[in-house]
């Protein structure tokens, strides 16, 4: 694909009728990266013209999303932009205009069916054995429109303010051709297109008529969107041909849908309500309070993880490297390595995503976000002390908050012990070594890590002793886990007089 980096313009341009799913952000995503990785310009449009549907508080929801994820338009409402404005409701007097030329050009046409009337057309084309009965360029000839009645009764109508909307006029055995950077040649015959409303009777345009005039006009490069929208492509096409735009007709890209986990077809909310995690990016909640969702930020999910998810669920870099932060991902990033078919969501991945860029993280910076978590630790702990836990149990976290889960033993004396590895590891028989090698320990003149394990190994020799055997009660006895980071270290950091101390409270416990 040849690109001209300096006419690059690409645009987001979700509509407000809710909060933003992640296909949503992917999109998003994608357009960000190509228009970085070509020194072009990344615009957020909002597609406002459907006030039926219209949510509160939608757009800011979406504007902070993007914040969150750190794809920042170069343009848009709030940012502005020599092609603005940027919500298509206030653009809404620039329209018509437009849908003037299609009706004089003869690619458009004034409709005047009533709903009535409309219904009756379709029953009559199914009893005549038309399945998907549409209004089209056989049905139009029977209707209520400005092709079959008189010119001054049209006229007439609208002067008397009878309502109507405006249908574009599709031709006749025609193919519809473009070329598709991610699915090739994609090529539709007129006769599969219906006559659809591009104006409605409230006087604004429909998403079809809007968004082609609003990326002439904005001077958008390349549409990558959703495959959902590829069926209307060609109906887009058609109408940069009708306004003689050909050639400043934008290049296509359709991304292949973000599957469901389990079986076919698009992944949905009621599959993250059905199967436990978010499909959206930020607590959502409603102003009625009827839907409320979790966000994969206040999941505990890092801006870094979740976009390199993203990237992931329909592209791949063509190596075997996974973890990516948002400059390498603007630097490997190209369409062609964009799929056709769609990708299954995994949770579980999307964790692992997570645990890979918090190991990434420096431990003052995991430090700067546990404060915020719990934000008396630092009275109780020394800074250095924390720091050396998060070494120690990092590895083991997939979220910040973890690292209090996982340190627990270092935060608190209070030792629980779950009762069924209790009974399954706890050996009485075995209390008198335990507190033989606790006295040993102990005695070690500089208690480090090294010398604290050749100690202990030092006694499993000349005891007999399996390593299954003793480890787990000493585990047991100092964090009331069996699993954890390393026992030495973590002996090292809690210090003799705590080992000791835990380790008799829970013989005492325990007897």
């Amino acid at each position: 694909m040849s690109i001209d980096n300096k006419s690059i313009r690409v645009r987001f341009a979700p509509s407000p009728t809710g909060p933003l799913h992640i296909g949503g952000v992917r999109t998003a995503l994608y357009n960000f990266l190509f228009a970085r990785k070509n020194g072009g310009k990344f615009i957020l449009r909002i597609e406002d013209t459907d006030k039926k549907r219209f949510v509160s508080g939608a757009e800011k929801y979406i504007i902070e999303s993007l914040n969150w994820c750190g794809l920042t338009p170069d343009e848009g409402p709030e940012i502005g932009g020599e092609y603005g404005p940027y919500r298509q409701s206030e653009r809404k007097s620039m329209y018509y205009s437009y849908v003037q030329q299609l009706i004089d050009s003869d690619c458009a046409y004034y409709a005047f069916d009533t709903p009535e009337e409309l219904d009756k057309m379709r029953e009559n084309m199914k009893a005549s054995g038309i399945p998907s009965p549409t209004y089209n360029s056989i049905s139009r000839s029977s209707m209520k429109n400005s092709l079959t009645l008189p010119k001054e009764e049209v006229v007439a109508r609208i002067e008397a303010g009878e309502k109507y909307v405006i249908r574009i006029k599709m031709l006749r055995n025609q193919e519809i051709k473009f070329e598709d950077e991610i699915r090739g040649w994609v090529s539709v015959n007129s006769n599969n297109i219906d006559d659809k409303v591009i104006f409605k009777s409230d006087g604004m345009p429909t998403y079809h008529l809007a968004n082609v005039v609003d990326d002439y006009l904005m001077k958008i490069s390349h549409v990558i969107r959703g495959e959902e929208w590829l069926p209307s492509a060609p109906l887009h096409v058609y109408l940069y041909s009708c306004f003689g735009w050909d050639s400043q007709m934008p290049t296509y890209a359709h991304l292949p849908l973000i599957l469901k986990p389990d079986g076919n077809g698009k992944l949905s909310k009621r599959d993250g309500d059905r199967l436990g995690f978010p499909v959206f990016p930020l607590d959502w909640i409603s102003d009625n309070n009827e839907d409320v969702f979790t966000g994969y930020r206040e999941k505990g999910f890092s801006s870094e993880a979740f976009i390199n998810m993203l990237a992931f669920l329909g592209w791949n870099p063509g190596t075997e490297q996974e973890v990516f932060n948002l400059s390498q991902l603007i630097s490997e990033f190209s369409l062609d390595r964009v799929g056709k078919s769609g990708s299954k969501y995994d949770y579980s991945k999307t964790k692992w995503f997570n645990q890979q860029h918090l190991r990434l993280k420096s431990n003052q910076e995991i430090l700067d976000s546990i404060i915020n978590i719990e934000n008396d630790l630092l009275q109780e702990f020394s800074k250095e002390y924390i720091l050396k836990v998060i070494a120690l149990v990092k590895e083991r976290a997939v979220f910040e908050s973890d690292i209090l889960s996982e340190g627990q033993a270092f935060f608190s004396d209070n030792i629980k012990m779950d009762e069924f590895i209790v009974n399954k590891k706890w050996n009485t028989e075995l209390v008198p070594n335990l507190i033989e090698l606790t006295s040993r320990l102990y005695e070690i003149p500089d208690f480090t890590h090294d010398n604290i394990e050749n100690i202990f190994k030092s006694y499993l020799l000349t005891s007999g002793l399996k390593l299954g055997k003793i480890m787990p009660m000493l585990r047991l006895s100092i964090t009331g886990n069996l699993a954890g980071p390393s026992m030495f270290h973590s002996l090292e950091l809690l210090g003799r007089d705590k080992m000791k101390s835990r380790i008799y409270n829970a013989i005492e416990n325990l007897k």
